[in-house]
């Protein structure tokens, strides 16, 4: 009844006009920047983030939700129309959703996507309210060592589990933490890789490093691989499903959010595995089988699903324990810390109608991507069709002058484009992106609570196992460092097991079979000269 209670306080806050006015902004913001091609929703935050810095709290972030949502219901149009996920968890929308936008249903698939879109943010979104609180008593009872011991599990799981190896996702998140060290010391007061540059003491602006990464990065990772070809778009009717696709949709609706809100609410989890997951469950319970692979709705309702209730997920460790699990949640928790306002254990406590009423206009941002997107579909196609250079130079332009809107200081600029130049060297060689914000934002604090652990054990190491949880958090990260040589070790000591020889037929019995007569002959003719 406490949540409940809570829950209704927080839409009596969001839905006052002012700020439901904000979270209609906010959704159709997000959905602007996040259909155009390339974006995805973590860039259409770190880009739209400066836009909420004059608002108050509550405001920005009912607004900032909009355009967490609208960026995820974005990314799914570019998937569709142009085979072009934003991101990695779009992937699997794209397989199918765009074979249906060849076959003229580009309209059935934009409205499976929208609805299931809206029932598993409605369903995960519910599952926050209710599982949030729950996770903040647990997290209360936790002392400094577990916490420690928690944002190493996070940081090491995400950084284990993205790009091409492990290597490059380790040394991604050294990079996160060096830049991170940029500053004062909290203890010490000695300034920390600042090169003697005064304006380099405050630290290095999260908002300007997530847009750097995220957004300049990216422009100039695309700028650099233009082509001059146009982009064929697939024109788009008014989206309405018949009553077959009602009837093929709405399990896979509900199997996807089964699939994504638990993923997402993992440390490392992300929306990637549960989409690929309801793919190939999907394809297993379809009626229709022979259609994937040339268009089959399902395909497109069950993964999108999935990716959204993910994204509900991925709030629930961000805002009850302050450590995000995937990029967006963490560009997320850098306006929270823009703001003064550190999320974690007290944050219901201490901001409890600003969060309350963050929940209550996810739900209302939920409603408003079904209202306004499903008839502005055939706009947002055309936004699409924004030759390429303007494209990208618009971006480079709005990051510029949100990153200058921070602080107002030029010394910014130059901050934006050397990260920006980081983020696209980035890309060259592989390095994944989401480990060095993760480094930005959870290095300080990890360096906190360690330092309070040794603080109440005297210095002694010891103490970073003083309580039972972070013994058993040091032994689920043992296993994801240790599991690949072990993996290795295990597959090499295997037994060989040598392929069965059939056995000769009548009338060719003492001589080899054809398929092998050239190796038996070298190997018979090497050994009787060795005789020899």
């Amino acid at each position: 009844m406490d949540v409940f209670s809570s829950l209704m306080d927080g839409f009596a806050t969001a839905l006052t006009p002012m700020n439901f006015l904000y979270a209609v902004i906010g959704v159709v913001l997000g959905t602007a920047v996040g259909v155009l091609p390339g974006l995805g929703p973590a860039m259409t935050v770190a880009l739209l983030l400066p836009v909420t810095y004059a608002l108050e709290p509550t405001s920005a972030f009912i607004m900032f939700a909009g355009i967490y949502y609208g960026g995820m219901y974005g990314g799914s149009t570019t998937s569709i129309l142009l085979n072009t996920p934003g991101e990695s968890s779009s992937v699997v929308t794209a397989i199918e959703g765009n074979k249906m936008a060849k076959a003229g249903r580009a309209a059935q698939a934009l409205a499976t996507a929208a609805i299931g879109s809206f029932v598993a943010g409605t369903i995960g979104t519910t599952l926050l309210a209710v599982c949030a609180p729950i996770v903040v008593k647990f997290a209360i009872s936790l002392g400094a060592p577990s916490y420690f011991a928690i944002m190493i599990l996070a940081l090491l799981a995400v950084t284990a589990v993205l790009g091409s190896s492990r290597l490059r996702g380790f040394a991604s998140l050294g990079l996160g933490l060096a830049i991170g060290l940029v500053g004062l010391d909290s203890v010490t007061g000695q300034a920390r890789l600042t090169f003697g540059v005064p304006l380099l003491v405050d630290g290095l602006d999260i908002v300007v490093v997530a847009v750097a990464i995220f957004a300049v990065g990216e422009a100039l990772w695309v700028a650099a691989h233009l082509r001059r070809t146009p982009m064929h778009i697939i024109p788009v009717g008014q989206p309405w499903m018949g009553k077959e696709d009602w009837k093929r949709s709405w399990k896979p609706w509900l199997r996807g959010t089964a699939f994504g809100f638990p993923f997402g609410a993992l440390p490392a989890g992300g929306a990637e595995i549960p989409t690929f997951l309801s793919y190939v469950t999907e394809k297993r319970l379809s009626k229709h089988p022979e259609e994937f692979g040339k268009g089959a709705i399902e395909g497109v309702a069950g993964p999108e699903a999935a990716n959204n209730a993910a994204a509900a997920g991925t709030l629930t460790p961000m805002l009850a324990l302050g450590l995000p699990t995937n990029a967006t949640a963490a560009v997320m928790l850098a306006a929270f810390t823009q703001y003064g306002i550190q999320p974690g254990p007290q944050l219901f406590e201490s901001q409890g109608p600003l969060v309350w009423a963050l929940i209550a206009s996810l739900f209302i941002g939920n409603l408003l991507l079904l209202i306004i997107n499903l008839p502005l579909a055939p706009l947002w196609a055309k936004l699409l069709q924004i030759p390429r250079p303007y494209l990208y130079a618009g971006i480079l332009f709005f990051a510029t002058l949100g990153a200058y809107s921070v602080n107002l200081q030029a010394f910014d600029l130059v901050l934006l484009l050397a990260l920006g130049a980081l983020g696209f060297m980035m890309r060259r060689y592989g390095l994944p992106v989401l480990p060095l914000i993760l480094g930005v934002i959870l290095g300080p604090r990890l360096e906190k609570q360690l330092r309070q652990t040794l603080q109440l054990s005297a210095g002694d190491p010891a103490g970073l196992f003083g309580e039972p949880i972070a013994v058993g958090i040091y032994v689920i990260v043992a296993i994801i460092l240790l599991w690949p040589l072990l993996f290795k070790l295990i597959r090499r000591n295997r037994p060989a097991v040598l392929p069965a020889v059939p056995p000769a037929t009548p009338d060719t019995a003492g001589q080899p079979e054809a398929g092998h007569l050239s190796h038996f002959g070298t190997r018979d003719h090497t050994e009787s000269k060795e005789q020899s």
